[in-house]
């Protein structure tokens, strides 16, 4: 059965987490849509105004709100004021802060899904993405891992994106609302937080800039699916404007796993920097052994071909990171 394309052109949309890494990259793809109204709601955690910039550019109108997502009556009054038809849910608590303040992570996190599973209940918005995490499936059990790979959570956060999904899917089934989860597995590129809570893919190159040595949790042996950012935006867009992907569950990923190991080596080659100092430290508490997605469900819907991480990517990535850092 042939499905209609959904489209955000002239749509009030609302982009929770908006300020931050995969946020901002989505504003940036929204505003291609030319929606009527578009809103950040970002409590910024993690998030920066500077990843807005191009946003504010590109499209003056928009309109960035300092807020708590998991606040139900502050969303509801954002939603209300702009007449949302669309909320695109990013905002979330990072992995590494949940093994520091694990209670906050998960009442968060749980507590974000539920407040825009509620807004949806009540008609307040039409539809709701929903962004959750392949950390979510814990380490693979079997590879590739499908959408139907059991959740195996091995940190507060993982445990918090799962119960959200969960939460997600309640709604759904019992109050017929239209929620779509999609689950990214690594992203890298521009924009990824550099400080506090960052990805490996910063910290190398921050490390090569200043001369400080490369730790690598474990052996290095461990895997992860890496994505660019914007195809990550563009798979986002595209689930919502196929109506066949609504209700459901979306693995976004390349299908190509990467282990630490060989990212480190090829982001120092890139920088010309092959004999920077590397030292293994202990496995880091709760990190996933292996995880490489099948995307076959996704691909077989979409018209959209991932690239697996590469050296133009790196380039970039790599680029962006010395001028901002």
């Amino acid at each position: 059965m042939n499905f209609p394309k959904r489209s955000l052109k002239n749509k009030s949309i609302l982009v929770t987490g908006g300020a931050g890494f995969i946020g901002s990259h989505l504003v940036d793809r929204v505003i291609k849509e030319n929606p009527s109204c578009l809103v950040v709601v970002d409590n910024f955690f993690l998030g920066s105004e500077s990843n807005l910039v191009p946003a504010v550019q590109n499209y003056p109108g928009l309109e960035i709100i300092r807020l708590d997502a998991s606040n139900l009556a502050a969303m509801q009054d954002v939603v209300k004021r702009f007449k949302t038809d669309v909320v695109f849910d990013l905002a979330t608590i990072p992995l590494p802060t949940s093994l520091e303040y694990p209670n906050w992570t998960i009442t968060t996190i749980v507590g974000i899904a539920s407040t825009f599973c509620e807004i949806a209940r009540l008609g307040l918005i039409k539809s709701l993405v929903h962004l959750s995490s392949s950390e979510a499936y814990g380490s693979a059990l079997y590879v590739p891992m499908d959408e139907k790979h059991p959740h195996n959570a091995s940190t507060p956060y993982a445990g918090s994106k799962s119960a959200a999904d969960l939460i997600i899917q309640s709604y759904v089934k019992t109050f017929d609302i239209d929620a779509t989860i999609i689950r990214p597995f690594n992203n890298f590129g521009p924009r990824q937080n550099p400080g506090s809570y960052a990805g490996i893919i910063p910290i190398v190159i921050n490390n090569v800039r200043k001369g400080i040595p490369i730790s690598i949790f474990g052996d290095g042996e461990q895997t992860r699916d890496f994505t660019f950012v914007t195809q990550t935006a563009d798979f986002i867009a595209e689930i919502y404007a196929e109506e066949s992907c609504h209700k459901d569950v979306w693995n976004v990923a390349t299908g190509i796993e990467t282990t630490v190991n060989n990212l480190v080596r090829e982001i120092l080659r890139v920088m010309g920097a092959e004999n920077h100092p590397i030292n293994y430290s202990p496995e880091r508490l709760g990190d996933v052994r292996r995880h490489c997605a099948d995307v076959s469900k996704t691909n077989s819907v979409l018209n959209l071909t991932p690239q697996a991480i590469n050296e133009v990517q790196i380039h970039q990535t790599v680029d962006w990171y010395l001028k901002s850092l």
